[in-house]
C-alpha cells in the first residue's frame, strides 16, 4: 500500500524538508507496454517514491526533479559516465519500474536500487515516542535514499546556507538552467542536467551576482568543484569519514556535510547541526521545549541512535512546529546591489 495514497498532513514547509513530496498514484495499468516491476530496484516493501526521493528536491521548479501526473519521478543527473536522466514509477499492485536515457543511463539503473532505499534497512529503527511511532505507521514506505553522488547534493547545499530556501531554490534554478543542459532523452520539458566541475569553476563572477549567490558562497562552491574528484571519493567511505573528508574545504562545516552525506551516502544517523530551526523543532515534538538547542536536540535524540537522521525525518513529517513567535526571516536580493 506503500506510496498509494498521500500522507494525511498536509504540505508545508516543514513537512517538505522532511521529504514530503507528493506523487499521484500509480495507474491501473504499466505506464509502458511490457513494464514490469523489478524485485532488484525494490527486495523488500515497495517504497513511497515521493517520500523515499523527496529530499533530492530542491523547491517545487528545480529542473533537475519532476514529479508527472502519471505517477512518475523524474530526475537528472551528472553521473561519472556523463549526464543521464532516469524515469522512476510505481505499477499498481507491484513495485518499482525504472528507464533512463543518456550516457549516464547505464550507471543510473545500476544505482537505482540504492537511490530507492534498497540498501537501507527501516527495520532497524525502533520508536520509542508516540508522535514518531504515529508519523512511521503513517509512512510505511519510507527509505533513505543514497544517490552515490556527492557535489549534486553539495552545491545545492551550499547554496542554502545562512539564507531563506526560497532563496536558495531559486539560485540553483538559474544557475542550472543557465549552465547546465538540457536532461536527456524524453524528460519533461524544461529539466535539466547540473553543469560537470570544470563549468561550476569557470562560471563569471557576475553570473553568481545575477544568480543572487553572495561571494563567500561562490568561492565554496568553486572551491569544491576544483577538488570535485576527491569529494566523490566521500561516497565509499563511512559517513563519518565522509563528513571529515567534505569538512576540509573551507566554507565547508557540519551543517552542510551532513545535509550532503545524508543524501549522497543514505546516512541513517547524520544529524544536522548548526540549523536556526531544527533543534526547536525536535525539542518541541519531543519534549515540549521551543528553545532546545543542538546539545539539547542531540540528548533527546540519543534513544535513537544509529537511526537518529531517520527519526528526525519522522519528526518533521508529522508537520508539529512550535508556534512562531516572530516573522519569518524576509530573502535578500543581493542583484539590486
Amino acid at each position: 500500500m506503500a506510496g498509494r495514497f498521500r500522507p494525511p498532513t498536509p504540505t508545508t514547509r516543514t513537512t517538505f524538508r522532511g521529504g514530503h513530496t507528493p506523487v499521484p498514484p500509480p495507474p491501473n495499468a504499466p505506464l509502458d507496454p511490457g513494464s514490469e516491476p523489478d524485485p532488484a530496484l525494490s527486495p523488500g516493501p515497495a517504497p513511497d517514491l515521493g517520500l523515499t526521493l523527496g529530499p533530492l528536491r530542491r523547491g517545487p521548479a528545480d529542473p533537475t526533479f519532476r514529479v508527472t501526473p502519471d505517477g512518475s519521478v523524474w530526475r537528472a543527473s551528472r553521473t561519472p559516465e556523463g549526464p543521464g536522466t532516469i524515469r522512476l514509477a510505481a505499477v499498481r499492485d507491484g513495485g518499482p519500474v525504472a528507464d533512463a536515457w543518456g550516457p549516464g543511463a547505464p550507471w543510473l539503473l545500476d544505482n537505482a536500487p540504492a537511490l530507492l532505499g534498497a540498501e537501507d534497512d527501516p527495520a532497524a529503527f525502533v520508536p520509542r515516542h508516540k508522535l514518531v511511532l504515529a508519523s512511521l505507521r503513517r509512512r510505511p514506505g519510507l527509505r533513505l535514499t543514497r544517490t552515490g553522488l556527492v557535489l549534486e547534493s553539495l552545491i545545492p547545499t551550499i547554496l542554502e546556507q545562512k539564507v531563506t530556501a526560497t532563496e536558495a531554490y531559486a539560485s540553483w534554478r538559474q544557475l542550472v538552467r543557465t549552465f547546465g543542459e538540457p536532461a536527456p532523452g524524453p524528460a519533461p520539458e524544461g529539466m535539466y542536467v547540473m553543469p560537470d566541475a570544470r563549468t561550476w569553476t569557470r562560471i563569471p563572477s557576475w553570473e553568481w551576482h545575477r544568480a543572487n549567490v553572495d561571494g563567500k558562497r561562490s568561492a565554496t562552491i568553486v572551491r569544491a568543484a576544483r577538488v570535485a574528484a576527491r569529494l566523490e571519493e566521500a561516497v565509499l567511505m563511512d559517513p563519518p569519514a565522509a563528513r571529515r573528508r567534505l569538512e576540509l574545504i573551507p566554507g565547508i562545516g557540519p551543517w552542510t556535510s551532513a545535509e550532503t552525506i545524508q543524501r549522497s551516502n543514505g546516512a541513517p544517523d547524520e544529524v544536522t547541526t548548526g540549523d536556526l530551526h531544527l533543534p526547536g523543532i525536535v525539542g518541541w515534538a519531543l519534549a515540549g521545549d521551543r528553545a532546545a538547542d543542538d546539545e539539547a536536540m542531540l540528548d533527546l535524540l540519543a534513544p535513537y541512535a544509529g537511526q537518529r537522521h531517520r527519526a528526525v525525518r519522522l519528526i518533521l513529517l508529522s508537520g508539529r512546529v512550535p508556534p512562531r513567535r516572530a516573522p519569518r526571516m524576509a530573502p535578500g536580493d543581493i542583484t539590486r546591489i
